[in-house]
């Protein structure tokens, strides 16, 4: 009887400790495989991505505190425009629009100076600025000399109404006193500023110089009238 009851006690034992098994076995299985809950509330985006992060070279953009936006990239500027301009380009005086002469001598201290005069022939107003290209040249259209350098100045935007004249000076040392080698020019080629197109002017003031001492030929800016 003894051995019976220790036998009857170990197999109620056993059954509850296998109850006890099975139900913490229910337990972890429905909390593996269980739905995720639902939280109430907006759903937040992902406020960083690995295509976000600044190696892969996007650019970021953050909200500024009023509402707009600022770039993540500050010291880059942007242009709201559509193009750009140069000054003075849509009224520069072209070629076509001028008239050249060459003024009067006007000798000093050894120098010749004349001033290269354009005129605008043109029923628009123009603009010239800076320093005219100059050559003389012989019958044949060859060219006599160095071609002039240019002298200190500062240049200015002249404005020319129909008829305006501008004038810029063309300079050199008088042969005879200089002892430079000379010759005679047929006529003076004159190119206004920024232009390709030139004007040729008849030369009828003597030999000028065109080699050896003191035969540099010397140009300045242009200035409003015609130099006389």
């Amino acid at each position: 009887m003894a051995y019976s009851s220790r036998s009857s006690q170990r197999g109620v034992l056993l059954a509850g400790a296998v109850a006890v098994l099975g139900l913490l076995t229910a337990c972890g299985s429905h909390d593996v495989h269980s739905t995720p809950r639902t939280v109430p509330g907006p759903a937040g985006p992902a406020t960083e991505t690995a295509n976000d992060s600044p190696s892969s070279g996007t650019s970021a953009t953050a909200s500024a505190p009023n509402g707009g936006t600022s770039s993540a990239a500050p010291g880059t500027a942007t242009s709201s425009g559509t193009g750009t301009t140069t000054e003075g380009t849509g009224t520069r005086c072209h070629t076509s629009e001028l008239r050249a002469s060459v003024g009067r001598n006007d000798p000093g201290a050894g120098q010749e100076n004349f001033p290269i005069v354009l005129t605008n022939k043109s029923a628009r107003t123009c603009t010239l600025r800076g320093y005219p290209g100059a050559a003389f040249v012989n019958a044949s259209g060859a060219q006599l000399g160095p071609d002039p350098k240019r002298s200190e100045g500062s240049p200015v935007t002249v404005t020319l109404r129909p008829g305006a004249s501008a004038w810029a000076g063309l300079t050199f040392s008088n042969p005879e006193i200089s002892g430079a080698n000379t010759a005679t020019p047929a006529a003076l080629v004159v190119t206004p500023p920024d232009e390709r197109d030139p004007l040729k002017v008849a030369w009828t003031a003597g030999a000028v110089p065109v080699s050896g001492n003191s035969s540099s030929v010397f140009l300045t800016v242009f200035n409003s009238g015609t130099g006389a």
